[in-house]
């Protein structure tokens, strides 16, 4: 995967954005880049956020669209100004409420309890609401076809094998694309303390199978909670949870790669944890 943006917003011209169609706000401040935006924290009550590449604008939209009639038990970044591209920068972007927290790095036992209970509770009420007006999965992440080599790579370039898992999931057919999706659900689009603050960076919402957010089960959820947190969730398939065990292996590979290319060794042994946790028996 490239990591290197197409167009990256510095803070002089986020700030001249900013105050070009929103004259109210003052302050402008860095606060994270991604692989889909460059995120800005403004007048401490917003954060604004850029898009990096093209492909990322058609997302952009559904998060638009979609992100304010989602009822959560948890805050969601619900665009409430939206700017309009421009002779500076040819793409729009959107401004949300600043949610409070950090990545679930490093969380004591009982935080990650707190925070798997909340996941389950957001996830159940994500995947109730209405899909219908959401195009496909253009990713096909629910797709072994497509999604065990891509696993099988990701592994193979950290020097790891899950070929139990792949073998079996390879046999795995298409599943219903039936509910509301995050799309892209790993602990880095989690903003936490000592329970779930938010969920975040919903530029891949579509229509799909639920099984495709269920990849932090495997990769975050401590392996003696997983009845109480289906529990709470609800009824999965046996097809379903390895759908979401491929994934989160293929994801956190992925993290781990990117992690050890750009030398955030904090995210590296993060994302390595969360290997180990899906790989366990």
């Amino acid at each position: 995967m490239t990591w290197r943006p197409e167009l990256t917003v510095d803070r002089t011209l986020a700030k001249k954005l900013i105050r070009e169609q929103f004259p109210q706000f003052e302050r402008v401040e860095p606060l994270g880049v991604g692989w889909d935006y460059t995120a800005y924290r403004v007048d401490d009550e917003l954060v604004f956020r850029f898009p990096r590449r093209p492909v990322v604008l058609p997302g952009m939209a559904r998060e638009i669209a979609t992100l304010p009639r989602l009822d959560l038990p948890v805050r969601i970044p619900v665009p409430l100004f939206v700017g309009e591209p421009g002779t500076d920068f040819p793409w729009g972007f959107f401004g949300a409420p600043f949610i409070p927290g950090d990545e679930p790095i490093d969380v004591s036992d009982g935080a990650r309890a707190a925070i798997s209970m909340d996941l389950a509770r957001a996830l159940r009420a994500l995947h109730a609401h209405d899909p219908a007006d959401l195009p496909l999965d253009a990713n096909e992440r629910a797709s072994m076809t497509r999604r065990v080599p891509w696993a099988r790579e990701a592994l193979a370039q950290l020097g790891l094998s899950a070929e139990a898992v792949l073998a079996e999931a390879s046999k795995v057919g298409a599943l219903e694309a039936r509910a509301l999706c995050h799309g892209d659900l790993h602990f880095r689009q989690l903003l936490a303390g000592e329970r779930l603050n938010g969920i975040i960076d919903w530029v891949d919402v579509c229509r799909a199978n639920p099984a495709i957010d269920l990849t932090l089960l495997w990769s975050f959820v401590p392996r003696d909670l997983f009845g109480r947190f289906l529990s709470e969730y609800g009824t999965v398939s046996d097809e379903e949870l390895l759908v979401a065990r491929v994934l989160a292996l293929g994801l956190n590979a992925t993290l781990a790669n990117y992690a050890r290319d750009v030398g955030n060794e904090r995210l590296e042994k993060e994302a390595l944890a969360a290997i180990n946790r899906a790989l366990a028996e």
